[in-house]
Formats: C-alpha cells, sequence, structure tokens
C-alpha cells in the first residue's frame, strides 16, 4: 500500500500566509494612528501655544451689553461647583465709573493687579488712553499718573511751539493755529488732571481663582470681570476694556484728524500717542485718543514689560522684584 502524501508543508503554508497578514494588519494600523496624530498635532497649536495672541475684551461692532452678559457667564462656568477646578486666571475687570487711585485696594482685595488703564473724562474732547504696570496699590498708579502728567506738559509744550510756527493770515493758517490751541489746551488739561490724581481709573487686569474673581465681581463700582484662562503672557495679550460710559454698540475708532502746516503742506495727528514712562521706569504705550464714544485703541504690552503679579496684598510682597 502506498504511503500517504505528507501534510506540513500545507500546513506551513497557511500559517505563513496568516502571519503575513497579521503583519500587515498591525502596519496598517499604525500608519492610521500616526496620520491621526499628525493631524490632531496640526489642528492644535491654535488652543495649546502658549505664544499665541489673544484678545481680550470688547470689539467693535459688538453690543455691549452682549459683551457684559458673555463675561458673567463665562465666570458663571469657572466658578460653577460641577465644573473642573481652576486655578489662578487671568482677567479684565473694568469699572462702572472713573476712580481715584486710592480706591483700588478695596475694589480689587483679594486679587492680584497687574495693570490698570486710566482716561481723563473731559467732556467733548479727545484723551488718551494710559495702561500703568502696577506692583503696589494705589502707590504705583500715582506715580504712573504723574508719569503721564509730564508728557502731556511736553505735548502741550510742542503744539504750542507748532502753533506759533504757523505764518500768514489765510483761512488755512486760522484753522491750523486753532487746532494746535484746541491740542494744546487738551494736553494741559490732562497733565492738570492727573498731577492732582484726578479719578481716572476704569479698568485693571488682575489675576486670582474664580471664586475670588467672582467676589471681585459682586463688588459695587465693578461692572464686570471678564475671566480669560487662556491668557498665558501679557505682552502676548491685547485688553480692550469698556469704557464706563460706552453702552449699545461699540462704533468704529476715529482716525484722528490731521492739522495742516500751510507753510510747507505737512500735517501732524491731532493729539498723537506717545510713549510714557511708568512709575518703575518700564514703557507704556500710550494708546490712540478715545472720546465718549469710541472704544480704546488695542493695548500692545512693550516686549520688556513684566508679566509677574505682585500688586496689593502682602502675600505677594515676595514676588516683587530686588531694586538693582
Amino acid at each position: 500500500m502506498p504511503a500517504e502524501p505528507v501534510r506540513e508543508p500545507v500546513v506551513g503554508a497557511v500559517a505563513l500566509r496568516a502571519v503575513i497578514g497579521l503583519a500587515v494588519v498591525s502596519s496598517f494600523a499604525l500608519l492610521l494612528a500616526a496620520i491621526w496624530a499628525s493631524r490632531r498635532d496640526d489642528a492644535e497649536p491654535a488652543r495649546t501655544d502658549p505664544g499665541a495672541f489673544v484678545q481680550v475684551g470688547v470689539v467693535q461692532g459688538q453690543a455691549v451689553s452682549g459683551y457684559l452678559r458673555n463675561s458673567r457667564s463665562e465666570l458663571a462656568a469657572l466658578t460653577d461647583p460641577a465644573a473642573p477646578p481652576a486655578g489662578d486666571t487671568w482677567a479684565l475687570a473694568s469699572l462702572d465709573r472713573y476712580v481715584m487711585p486710592g480706591a483700588l485696594p478695596g475694589l480689587f482685595d483679594g486679587a492680584a493687579v497687574a495693570q490698570v488703564y486710566t482716561r481723563v473724562p473731559l467732556v467733548g474732547r479727545h484723551t488718551q488712553v494710559v495702561r500703568i504696570p502696577v506692583y503696589r496699590l494705589p502707590a504705583d498708579v500715582m506715580s504712573g499718573m504723574l508719569d503721564a502728567a509730564l508728557q502731556r506738559d511736553r505735548e502741550r509744550a510742542e503744539y504750542e511751539q507748532l502753533g506759533r510756527r504757523v505764518i500768514g493770515d489765510g483761512p488755512n493758517a486760522e484753522r491750523a493755529r486753532e487746532a494746535y490751541r484746541s491740542a494744546a489746551a487738551t494736553a494741559g488739561a490732562e497733565a492738570d488732571a492727573y498731577r492732582s490724581g484726578c479719578a481716572c481709573v476704569f479698568a485693571a487686569v488682575v489675576r486670582a481663582a474664580p471664586a475670588a474673581l467672582q467676589v471681585v465681581a459682586d463688588r459695587p463700582g465693578v461692572r464686570v470681570v471678564d475671566p480669560a484662562p487662556e491668557v498665558r503672557q501679557l505682552d502676548r495679550t491685547e485688553f480692550r476694556p469698556p469704557l464706563p460710559e460706552q453702552d449699545g454698540t461699540i462704533p468704529a475708532e476715529p482716525s484722528g484728524s490731521p492739522i495742516p502746516v500751510p507753510n510747507d503742506g505737512s500735517a501732524i495727528a491731532s493729539r498723537t500717542p506717545s510713549p510714557i514712562l511708568s512709575s518703575p521706569g518700564l514703557p507704556v504705550t500710550s494708546d490712540s485718543p478715545a472720546s465718549l464714544d469710541p472704544l480704546p485703541d488695542p493695548s500692545a504690552a512693550a516686549p520688556e514689560e513684566r508679566t509677574a503679579v505682585p500688586s496689593g496684598t502682602e502675600a505677594s510682597a515676595a514676588q516683587r522684584p530686588t531694586s538693582s
């Protein structure tokens, strides 16, 4: 009787095909996982990049009432007991009136203040918004106001000098002289107000736990606290607080009407913004003119501006830099 054929090679071939198939499937799965991870990494930098530019506040075309409502809802969501616990958070606190520096410690007690926004509220005149870095309340704010007063004194002298340089008796020459006189008078009024420690502060950038931010938001005089947990660096953040008198929809900002000089056809912008020095001697951008209606210009922080949070309370004293 003939012997049965040997079947081992057949079994071996089947096993080999199974191993090859499994390897192909595994490789395909790994390829899909790599593609998915790559696409996820490409999609997330805008949300996770610590250097991304952030805007906080009200913008042109936005209704102030909607901004206030959304800000309160965001703060309520952060303080919801069912929400994940959150650590210290940056926030933009806007006031419902202009206040003097001495009122700030009471308004922001429990939160660290990094910078404040001031403006001299002169009726019917364009005045500049000034950002002042803060390490001590209210001393740094008062020092920043004195720096702003010196800057406005220089502006007033420059406008008066330019007015004297206009020659001629025609309507254009008279219009230029009047524009310079008006600009000089406004700068002088701002200087006098800042020197007197005026009620000019209307907003602040603060940092605290959500529960403490809610306490600040509930205080009389605080219009709204807009939490911004996405903020990582102040020098990569544009804060746009609404002025206390702003309501309705925020209109476009004025471009500033130039003042013609008949002699050579040149022009300068009325109330041209220029940098000032804060009380610690650090540069602060003085924003564009803001009237009773328009929104103040963005606050572009200088790269060397400090982003540590030092203000107001004794608990933060250890964070203050030592002077060299």
